[in-house]
C-alpha cells in the first residue's frame, strides 16, 4: 500500500447459550410482544467523568420503544430485575477461547458497566468483564497478540427508526458474546481478513458458538501515520474487511492532503456564525428548500472561506461535503447544501450570488446551508461547519458505521475511557488453577491440526483441507466422509459448487445443513448421479426438497439395461464414424451420452457402459 497502515480487530461471537444474566432462550423470532418506551441520559463513571461518545447520543434527544416478547425475555432485559449470577457455559467457553490463544486468565471475573445511551440497552450500559489477557495467534509465521478476551452481553435488535423514535426488540438483548481484541499489528489489508478467519476458525472449534449472519461481527481499528484511529464498528462480511481498510486508508490520505491545503491558504478556525437565510430562497425551486419553507422551516446558512473545491474535489475520492453531511445527519436532517455542487439540485447562480451577499462572501467563496425546522437545522449546520473546521487537524478519531459497498459513514466520536463503572449487581467469579488445568487437557482440536488430520484421514488436498477449516465447513465435512465416504465430493461441493450457485444468484444460505446430509444420504442410495448434486442444491435454495428436486428435474437413477440402450442407440446413429475411429470414437462420444445420461448415471459408470458398447459394436 502507498501508506502504511495500522490494524487491530475486535471479534463479538455469540454464544449458543442460554442468555447471560438470565435463563431466557438465545434465538431472535418475529414476534413483538408488549412495548416499553424510555428515553436515556447520561451519567458519569466511576472517575466522574461524562464519555464524549455518550455526550454526542444524548444530544441527538432520541426516544426508545423496546419491544418485550415474553418467550425470549423477562424482567432482567426490561431493566426491572437484577441480573441473575453470569451463565456458567457461557464463561466456560470464554475460558476455553482464551486458553486456545494462549492467554492468561485472571485470578477473578467482575463484571462492570460500559455507559450505552444508544438505545441498544435498556438501562443504559452493557455489562461486560474482562475474562483473559496477553496471548497470541500466528498468521503467515507472525505473531498477533491478543490483547484481551471479554465476556459481554449483545445489545438489543433496532427494528425500525421514525423520526426521532428507534424501535428495538429485546429478543437479541443478553445473548452472551465473546469479545477477542488483538493488538495493533496487522499492516496490510488482507492481513486484516486472514486474522478474522483464524480467530472465528477457533471460536467455532469450542462446538459452543452460533452460526449464521449476524452471530459475528467484526470491529476494525484503522489508522495510517499523521493520521487518527478510526473505530469502524460492526462489519459482518469477512470478504468486504480488507476493503473497508483500503477506503479508510484512502479517507484518511484525503484528509491529510485537504488539511495540507488549507494551511497553504492560511484559513484559521473561526466560531461559525449560523444566519437566517430563509427570505433569500423564499421563491427557489429546490424541492427540498421549498418544502422545509412550506412546514414553517428555516434555510440556515454558514460562511466558509477558504473552503473552494474542498468539498467537493473533482480529483479526490474523498469529498469533505460528504463528511459534513454525514455529521449534520446525526441531527435528523437528510443533508446539507455546499457551493461545489451550487448551482444544482433547483438553486439557481443568482440564488447562490445572493446568499453570498447575504453571509458577507466575496464572489467565489464558499458556504454551506441546511433547510429544516429551525432548531435541527441551525443545530445539524453547526456541526457541519465545525466538521469542515476540524478538517484543519486532519482526520478527527471517530466511530464510523460500515456501508455495504465497503465504505463507511461517521456514527459518533471515538469512545474515551470515561464510561465504565462498576457492576455492583452481578456477583465476581473466581477462576481456580483446577478449573484451568481440566480446561487445558482437553482443549479443541486447533484448525491447523484438524486439516492436517482431514488430508491423512480422508484423501483430500491439503490446500482443501485447509479452505474447508477456515470457511467453516469442518464439521458436515467430517459428518459426510464418515457417514457416507464421500470426502472428494463433499469437498468440492463446499468449496467449488456452492460458490459457483452463488455467482449464478443462488442463495445458498436457505441450503441448511440437514439439507445437504439429506442429499448425500440420497446420493449414496444412488437415487441420483453425482452430476446432478448441483442441480438438487439449487432445488433446495428455492424450498424443495430432495425427493421433490430429483422428481422434478428428471434425474432419478437409471439402471444399466436402460443406460445401454442410449448407448446403443447414439453409437448406432453415428455408426460410420465409430467405424472409422474405432476406440477412439468413445472420447467424442461420451459429451452426447451425458447430454441423455446426466444426473441419471455416475459419470465413469457411463464412460465405462460406452466403452463396453462401442468394443461389442467394433465386434460385430
Amino acid at each position: 500500500m502507498a501508506e502504511r497502515v495500522t490494524c487491530g480487530i475486535e471479534i463479538h461471537q455469540q454464544l449458543n447459550t442460554n442468555k447471560l444474566f438470565c435463563s431466557c432462550p438465545c434465538d431472535l423470532i418475529e414476534e413483538e410482544g408488549a412495548t416499553i418506551l424510555r428515553k436515556l441520559r447520561p451519567s458519569q463513571s466511576e472517575l466522574g467523568e461524562i464519555d464524549r461518545a455518550v455526550l454526542a447520543q444524548a444530544a441527538r434527544k432520541m426516544s426508545f420503544r423496546y419491544q418485550s416478547p415474553r418467550s425470549r425475555c423477562c424482567l432482567v432485559e426490561a431493566d426491572e430485575e437484577p441480573p441473575h449470577d453470569a451463565n456458567v457455559n457461557a464463561m466456560q467457553a470464554t475460558l476455553i477461547v482464551s486458553e486456545m490463544m494462549g492467554c492468561r486468565a485472571v485470578d477473578e471475573v467482575h463484571f462492570m458497566r460500559k455507559i450505552v445511551i444508544d438505545g441498544s440497552n435498556t438501562g443504559g450500559f452493557q455489562r461486560t468483564a474482562l475474562v483473559a489477557i496477553d496471548g497470541d495467534i500466528e498468521i503467515n509465521g507472525k505473531k498477533i497478540a491478543i490483547q484481551t478476551v471479554c465476556l459481554e452481553e449483545d445489545a438489543a435488535r433496532k427494528v425500525e427508526t421514525k423520526g426521532s423514535e428507534i424501535t428495538y426488540r429485546l429478543d437479541r438483548l443478553g445473548i452472551p458474546l465473546i469479545e477477542v481484541a488483538t493488538g495493533p499489528d496487522m499492516h496490510d489489508p488482507e492481513e486484516v481478513r486472514e486474522v478474522a478467519v483464524r480467530i472465528g476458525s477457533i471460536l467455532r472449534a469450542t462446538k459452543m458458538v452460533k452460526r449464521g449472519l449476524g452471530t459475528i461481527r467484526e470491529d476494525l481499528n484503522v489508522s495510517i501515520p499523521g493520521g487518527a484511529r478510526v473505530e469502524i464498528k460492526g462489519a459482518q462480511d469477512l470478504k468486504l474487511l480488507p476493503t473497508y481498510v483500503e477506503r479508510e486508508i484512502e479517507r484518511q490520505s484525503g484528509l491529510l492532503k485537504i488539511r495540507d491545503e488549507l494551511v497553504a491558504r492560511g484559513v484559521t478556525k473561526v466560531e461559525p456564525d449560523i444566519i437566517d437565510c430563509s427570505d433569500v430562497l423564499k421563491g427557489c425551486r429546490s424541492k427540498v428548500i421549498s418544502s422545509a419553507l412550506s412546514k414553517g422551516g428555516k434555510v440556515f446558512g454558514v460562511a466558509l472561506a477558504g473552503f473552494e473545491g474542498l468539498m467537493k474535489s473533482p480529483d479526490s475520492k474523498l469529498r469533505l461535503g460528504s463528511e459534513m453531511a454525514q455529521y449534520a445527519k446525526t441531527k435528523g436532517v437528510a443533508g446539507i447544501f455546499h457551493t461545489d455542487e451550487l448551482p444544482g439540485y433547483g438553486i439557481t447562480q443568482e440564488e447562490v450570488d445572493a446568499l453570498r451577499d447575504k453571509l458577507g462572501l466575496a464572489p467565489g467563496k464558499a458556504f454551506a446551508i441546511c433547510a429544516d425546522e429551525r432548531t435541527k437545522a441551525s443545530s445539524a449546520l453547526k456541526m457541519a461547519a465545525d466538521r469542515a473546521y476540524s478538517a484543519l487537524n486532519g482526520v478527527p478519531e471517530e466511530t464510523r458505521d460500515p456501508l455495504p459497498d465497503g465504505g463507511s459513514a461517521y456514527s459518533r466520536p471515538l469512545p474515551g475511557a470515561g464510561r465504565m463503572y462498576p457492576e455492583t449487581d452481578v456477583r465476581p467469579i473466581t477462576i481456580g488453577v483446577e478449573r484451568l488445568e481440566a480446561i487445558r487437557s482437553s482443549l479443541p482440536e486447533l484448525p491447523g491440526a484438524k486439516a492436517a488430520r482431514f488430508v491423512k484421514a480422508y484423501g483430500i488436498h491439503e490446500q482443501q483441507a485447509r479452505q474447508i477449516v477456515k470457511e467453516g465447513y469442518e464439521d458436515l465435512f467430517e459428518d459426510l466422509a464418515e457417514r457416507y465416504g464421500m470426502a472428494a465430493i463433499a469437498a468440492r461441493t463446499f468449496l467449488n459448487t456452492l460458490p459457483e450457485l452463488e455467482k449464478e444468484g443462488v442463495d445458498t444460505s436457505k441450503i441448511g445443513d440437514g439439507e445437504i446430509v439429506e442429499a448425500f444420504a440420497s446420493l449414496s442410495k444412488g437415487e441420483f448421479a453425482k452430476e446432478a448434486l448441483p442441480a438438487v442444491l439449487k432445488e433446495l435454495a428455492k424450498g424443495s426438497n430432495v425427493k421433490k428436486a430429483v422428481s422434478s428435474l428428471g434425474i432419478g437413477s437409471m439402471d444399466q439395461g436402460d443406460a445401454a440402450n442410449i448407448i446403443d442407440a447414439i453409437i448406432e446413429e453415428r455408426a460410420d464414424f465409430v467405424r472409422e475411429k474405432g476406440e477412439g470414437a468413445v472420447g467424442p462420444l461420451m459429451g452426447v451420452a451425458m447430454q441423455e445420461l446426466r444426473g441419471k448415471v455416475d459419470g465413469k459408470k457411463a464412460a465405462d457402459l460406452l466403452r463396453e458398447r462401442v468394443q461389442a459394436f467394433l465386434r460385430g
